[in-house]
């Protein structure tokens, strides 16, 4: 590649000795490339005159005539050179031009003799030179992760397929926008930068602001300010943005990504579950124009309603383990054990529990691959779900499932500031304790709990894993532009 870009440097340099500007200022495009061929049969003759522009992926200089085949975002055509029509030293100045340039084109639409539809160039001008060479000069673009770590090449090697996805991944944010503004919720936008970081377990990134002198941390969820607001008079409310979580990076995560909160006054955890089936079908309708899917060769059905199953009863079914035969995390670390699962009770009765959800996803069973809501979780791992109004020991908390993917999180939200004060405290002596993804005690919010906030449901749904259900992707990566990568 070295040896290539040292001859497009030369090329550059004898570019500008004609005193040709490589990258000049002005371009004159007509007309897109789908809309020539779309009406290239009524268009084609010696009296039109188009103007196009776009990136050569194709060129062949023979004597005194050259085709090349330029691309714009709309798609591919070819294009004519005759040396008698752009003269002699416009024609001869194709050979300092390089596959990766973008150039305009000017001339009318003609048929070739193999009836390839094709502009004859009456003049040209180079827009961009390129110094480097496109992904086909070696053969393509296959390893995943340079794909992913460099996605302009990615997108130039491999543009429809990839082009495809973000698409799908605009579509599904646009239909789910329009799903949520139609049924009464408020868009609304909170900190990133916040003093205290809560309403997620998870690890923070913490960053200084300088004027202030104080530390503030990156978002990880937006739950506690949207609650604010229910507290404030809004009654349903919702917000799409990144959290940023410092975590590890697999399949499923990545330290910054999309999530849709919203939060909706006088419901409770059975009415989210009627909005989360009802808007994910919405969605897939919208975005695949149907509401059954097909997810990494497994026939999905969204339509409602969804299976709904009790999160300790499906533990049970498909792991073999009854945990409520175990009251505390030392005998439930060693029935795990006992089994052949790892468990590391340091963690918490709670997150062995999280684990053994986790344990029955990977096994694979068909039940799991479906549109399925798990429900009711024990207390100690939802520390901002409302008590189950008849299930001691456990919170109106539901999970959707699809295709394997957990797509988010949801709870009859927990309002007396009481009850909250006691789980905060709670989750700080897990902290003490060793586990540095317990949340914080959160004073301000307890105050606002403490003016009062109505009865509440509230949904976090995983954009880029919903994205990834729609388009058929197996990792986060695939979804997210610029995924975050190790060095």
């Amino acid at each position: 590649m070295a040896d290539e870009r040292a001859v497009r440097l030369q090329r550059l340099h004898a570019l500008r000795e004609k005193g040709i500007d490589p990258y000049p200022n002005r371009v004159e495009r007509t007309h897109t490339i789908a809309e020539v061929l779309e009406h290239f049969s009524e268009w084609q003759g010696e009296n039109g005159d188009f103007t196009l522009t776009g990136r050569i992926r194709l060129m062949r200089v023979m004597g005194k005539a050259a085709f090349a085949q330029i691309e714009d975002g709309t798609g591919r055509m070819q294009v004519f050179f005759g040396f008698s029509e752009v003269g002699e030293d416009a024609y001869n100045t194709l050979k300092l031009l390089d596959i990766g340039d973008f150039i305009e084109v000017r001339g009318y639409l003609f048929f070739t003799k193999t009836g390839e539809r094709t502009l004859r160039v009456r003049g040209y001008r180079l827009l961009t030179k390129g110094l480097r060479p496109l992904p086909e000069k070696y053969h393509g673009l296959e390893d995943l992760e340079l794909r992913q770590r460099k996605r302009y090449l990615d997108l130039i090697a491999n543009g429809d397929e990839v082009k495809q996805t973000f698409v799908i991944r605009s579509r599904t944010i646009t239909a789910m926008r329009r799903y949520l503004d139609e049924h009464g919720f408020i868009e609304v936008e909170t900190p990133v930068l916040q003093p205290l970081y809560g309403g997620a377990t998870a690890r923070p990134f913490i960053t200084h602001h300088n004027a202030l002198d104080r530390d503030l941390y990156l978002r990880i969820a937006v739950e506690l300010y949207l609650k604010r607001l229910i507290v404030g008079g809004f009654e349903r409310v919702y917000e799409i943005g990144r959290d940023f979580r410092n975590e590890g990076i697999d399949r499923n995560h990545n330290p910054e990504f999309t999530m849709m909160e919203c939060y909706q006054a006088y419901a409770d955890y059975n009415d989210i579950m009627k909005l989360v089936e009802e808007m994910i079908c919405y969605i897939a309708q919208e975005v695949q124009g149907s509401s059954r899917i097909t997810y990494q060769g497994t026939e999905i059905d969204l339509t409602p309603p969804w299976t709904r199953v009790r999160l300790l009863e499906a533990i049970e079914e498909f792991t073999g383990i009854d945990v409520n035969r175990f009251p505390d995390k030392e005998s439930l670390a060693e029935e795990m054990r006992a089994h052949g699962y790892e468990a590391a009770p340091r963690l918490g009765r709670g997150r062995l529990i999280e684990d053994l959800k986790m344990i029955m996803f990977r096994k694979g069973n068909a039940v799991l691959r479906q549109a399925i809501f798990l429900t009711d979780y024990p207390r100690d791992v939802s520390p901002l779900a409302k008590q189950h109004y008849e299930l001691a020991g456990l919170v109106e908390r539901f999970q959707p499932f699809a295709g394997g993917l957990e797509l988010g999180n949801a709870f009859t939200e927990l309002n007396d500031p009481l009850d909250q004060r006691a789980r905060f405290e709670d989750q700080m002596r897990q902290r003490a304790q060793g586990d540095e993804e317990a949340q914080v005690l959160d004073e301000d919010f307890l105050e606002a709990l403490e003016v009062g906030m109505p009865p509440t449901g509230g949904l976090g749904i995983g954009v880029d894993r919903l994205v990834m259900l729609l388009s058929d992707k197996e990792s986060i990566r695939d979804v997210i532009l610029f995924p975050t990568m190790r060095a």
